[in-house]
């Protein structure tokens, strides 16, 4: 006995509830080949990647811990009177300054000024600094990266930016990869060093060398770069991260006065920095390698003005 059929249309289908089954539409031949081999690459995928993950994690985890331990020794920028407010009218032309990769070390100095000066006269005085070396000595910049009055107040000194390692003239074969800060006035053997000074000198010294992650209290190695300085063209000397001028010139700078105190000077910037100033001094030397090969004229940044251009000697 024959079962009449329905008519046509009668009845709707109902699409399949497996993707891919009966009655759906097929992908192409080319599309479902690769498809049915999915699982094994996806698993082969799957460890592939969760191998590389897990190294990673571990670099990257060892990364971070370094990072924060600098950062946890980075002290924050000192407030900082920029050059415009000392140079005035009276800058003159000069190349762009040079850069360093870091600061790993800090040279203090003096002026060999007149001390008994008024605060508010440091803008003028500075300001005769940098005449005096541009005119007379034909230097490109003033020296000195900083500048510090008796009253603690910070200046920028020579051009490039305060926030940058700029290459100074300051302390003739180690002027790469350090910063000079000079202290306003004389400060030979008797002479009273004011403690707003000496903090001012310690926070700048606290905060350049927080960016490289450099202690203080640390010995660094400098290659030096000019046979002028205390140490032949080339030699790895070990000098303080704090340093006087004295340390890497034949030179009287910073005077005694001033060189006596750089101990609490290292101490105080020490501190800035978060570490622990129980008496501990750190055994390990940095190092701090040149990052270029040009010792011919270790400060002047046109390299075609006077070769004298490479600190100023008091």
């Amino acid at each position: 006995m024959r079962v009449p059929r329905r008519p046509r249309g009668a009845r709707q289908r109902r699409s399949p509830r497996i993707p891919g089954g009966p009655g759906s539409p097929r992908l192409p031949r080319a599309v479902t080949a690769p498809l049915g081999c999915l699982p094994g690459v996806a698993a082969a995928v799957a460890l592939v990647l969760c191998a590389y993950g897990v190294e990673h994690a571990a670099e990257n985890s060892a990364a971070r811990s370094a990072a924060r331990a600098t950062a946890a020794h980075q002290a924050p920028a000192p407030t900082v009177v920029p050059r415009s407010v000392w140079l005035g009218d009276a800058e003159r032309e000069q190349p762009p300054p040079r850069y360093d990769d870091e600061v790993v070390a800090v040279f203090v100095h003096h002026t060999d000024s007149p001390n008994g000066y008024v605060c508010t006269d440091a803008p003028g005085i500075i300001r005769g600094l940098y005449e005096g070396q541009t005119g007379a000595r034909d230097w490109d910049d003033l020296g000195y990266n900083f500048v510090v009055d008796r009253c603690g107040t910070v200046y920028e000194g020579r051009a490039g930016g305060t926030d940058r390692p700029v290459t100074g003239a300051h302390t003739q074969g180690f002027n790469h990869r350090t910063t000079g800060i000079a202290a306003l006035g004389t400060f030979t053997e008797g002479v009273e060093v004011p403690q707003e000074m000496l903090r001012a000198i310690a926070a700048v010294a606290a905060w350049k060398l927080g960016t490289s992650g450099t202690d203080p209290r640390a010995d660094v190695r400098l290659v030096s770069s000019s046979g002028g300085s205390r140490y032949a063209a080339g030699t790895a000397a070990v000098l303080p991260a704090v340093a006087g001028h004295s340390d890497g010139y034949m030179t009287d700078c910073p005077g005694a006065a001033l060189k006596a105190r750089l101990p609490e000077i290292r101490t105080m910037a020490a501190r800035l920095q978060g570490r622990e100033t129980g008496g501990t001094v750190p055994d390990d030397t940095q190092t701090a390698v040149r990052n270029d090969n040009d010792t011919r004229n270790d400060n002047d940044t046109r390299n075609t003005r006077n070769t004298r251009n490479e600190e100023q000697v008091p």
